[in-house]
């Protein structure tokens, strides 16, 4: 009886802890393509980051998904307060995040060559601790190119917006050092088609007054959103404050938190505007097109999030398989797990590769007009199909720890319930494809770039070639027949980007392994069906350090009380 006791306490044939790590240290594939993308003098920030990111705000994360916020509509005595109280590991989240430049760090090193880059993977190594507060963290970084269409905003603003400071009071943002801002674009009656929007903003008190609602306004508790509402001009862009000029409590009335399927530390909402104030940013009837200067960023972090979240999935499912042994033998060396394990690591490698370039087009388009062109083509590329890929992976690692991945006690169904999120936030998968189309067909420069950066790995690789060549006939044929066939365009153009970044960043059987499988044919419709075994260990030995169990020493994440 003392064996069998012994025996449920320790806990035979289980994994151990996954050890506190420096994760940006631990992902080479990740800095590889910091270093290649042009941020590798950002290493010293990503390395402290990443400590963090894999130690701390592990514990965090869980914390505050476990203790979701909570709506308050009014105080004690009956006073509308529209309240959204989230739990401390929350802020603190928020607290590391913008002191470490999640929000700030490009824009305050705007002179420096792969400043966005840099402050892509800050946003790589957050969302994998936590995912709900890289919503608000992300739209205060993508705020500001907007925002520099009201020049009389932006001087007062912006410091703050940029500045390494949280502060998540219940007060006037001019009172704070940091402020958070966020978005309010879509309606009941219009969802992604945001020109039905009926909510009208009328000039009053040097600025304006707007009336209707948002049905998805996330993150309510910052300082300030950019919505859209009609103006006698049209659809016009606004920033509507918490709190008004005055200091009053902004006619902004929450009326209900979205109960959401994932996403859970942070706060969504509906909301009605009720005389509310706000400022114009832009012109009227300009309003979509000043608001997507903050999209395009925003839909970046799209991509970046999916791609994190695959690296988290992929980072659990190789410690368990390293630990975990099933008929004599270690998972991580039984063939058709193995086979699993690298096909994983691969979709992973290239998913980071790709975000990585996308930041560097993003970082580059101030000073070189193809790489302005290839950003507005690949930001749309990269979120369709790295977002699209993430619920397959995130699932398909989980079902690499067995059932224990089902349980909440490990991070598996929380990645899992997060994956569908940002295929569909910031315009769903067939906004992407279509924005992919028109602008390949109508804006000037956008077909050259990124044909021209295809055109970089040229005569690398026969499938390749051909797979580039057919891309460019499918461009040529009848305009009317594309429209039909859009996703596939948009994923094989994805899969060929993804494959000339490794033809000319990677290790040679890596590329080749994700050519012959991506683009000749050589795999199946599910992951593990790799048909060539030549590259699986550098793949696995390149994903993980392999000795990441339970350091000396190494305690849980600093716990923050209820």
């Amino acid at each position: 009886m003392r064996d069998v006791d012994a025996v449920g306490r320790d806990g035979p044939n289980q994994p151990p802890p996954l050890a506190a790590m420096d994760t940006y240290g631990a992902d080479l594939a990740l800095r590889e393509a910091v270093a290649r993308e042009g941020a590798g003098w950002a290493s010293a920030e990503l390395h402290a980051y990443g400590a963090l990111a894999g130690g701390e705000m592990v514990g965090l994360g869980m914390q505050a998904n476990a203790n979701r916020p909570v709506f308050r509509p009014v105080d004690a005595y009956g006073r509308r307060i529209d309240q959204v109280d989230f739990h401390p590991a929350y802020h603190r989240l928020m607290q590391l995040g913008i002191e470490h430049g999640v929000t700030g760090f490009a824009w305050r090193h705007a002179g420096s060559e792969g400043a966005h880059v840099a402050r892509a993977a800050l946003m790589f190594l957050h969302y994998q601790a936590d995912q709900g507060t890289s919503c608000p963290l992300t739209m205060t970084y993508a705020c500001v190119p907007a925002l520099q269409q009201a020049p009389a905003l932006a001087r007062a603003w912006l410091p703050r917006i940029v500045a390494p400071h949280y502060d998540g009071g219940h007060r006037p943002a001019a009172d704070k050092a940091g402020n958070t801002i966020g978005m309010g674009m879509t309606e009941k009656q219009g969802g992604s088609d945001v020109r039905s929007n009926t909510s009208r903003a009328a000039a009053a008190d040097g600025g304006y007054r707007l009336t209707g609602h948002k049905w998805f306004f996330s993150a309510p508790m910052c300082d300030a959103f950019l919505v859209l509402a009609q103006a006698g001009g049209g659809l016009g862009c606004f920033l509507l404050p918490r709190f008004a000029p005055d200091g009053a409590l902004n006619g902004v009335r929450i009326q209900r938190l979205k109960d959401k399927l994932g996403d859970w530390s942070n706060a969504s909402s509906e909301v009605e505007f009720e005389d509310a104030f706000a400022w114009p940013v832009g012109e009227e009837g300009r309003g979509v097109a000043t608001i997507l200067q903050m999209v395009a960023l925003t839909r970046q972090d799209c991509l970046i999030g999916s791609a994190a979240l695959m690296r988290q999935a992929l980072v659990q499912a190789l410690h368990h398989a390293r630990h975990r042994r099933a008929f004599g033998r270690l998972l991580v060396d039984q063939p058709l797990m193995r086979n699993v394990l690298a096909d994983l690591a691969l979709e992973s490698e290239a998913a980071t590769a790709l975000a990585m370039r996308v930041a560097r087009a993003i970082d580059a388009s101030p000073r070189d007009p193809a790489e302005a062109a290839l950003a507005r083509v690949v930001t749309a590329l990269g979120k369709y199909w790295v977002c699209k890929r993430a619920t397959a992976f995130v699932n398909e690692a989980q079902e690499c720890l067995g059932g224990i991945g089902y349980v909440e006690d490990t991070p598996m169904p929380r990645l899992l319930r997060q994956a569908p999120l940002n295929s569909i936030w910031e315009g769903s998968g067939n906004i992407q494809c279509l924005d992919l189309l028109r602008a390949l067909q109508r804006e000037p420069g956008v077909r050259d770039a990124l044909f021209g950066e295809l055109a970089r790995a040229r005569g690398a690789h026969v499938l390749f070639d051909a797979e580039v060549a057919t891309l460019q006939r499918c461009l040529d044929a009848d305009p009317d027949a594309l429209e039909s066939q859009a996703r596939w365009l948009a994923e094989r153009l994805a899969l060929a980007l993804q494959a000339s970044i490794l033809l000319h960043g990677a290790p040679a059987p890596i590329a080749e392994l994700f050519c012959s499988s991506r683009l000749g044919g050589a795999h199946g419709l599910a992951f593990g069906t790799l048909r060539d075994d030549a590259a699986v260990a550098l793949l696995l030995a390149r994903a993980l350090p392999p000795d990441m169990g339970p350091a000396p020493g190494t305690g849980p994440a600093r716990a923050i009380p209820d």
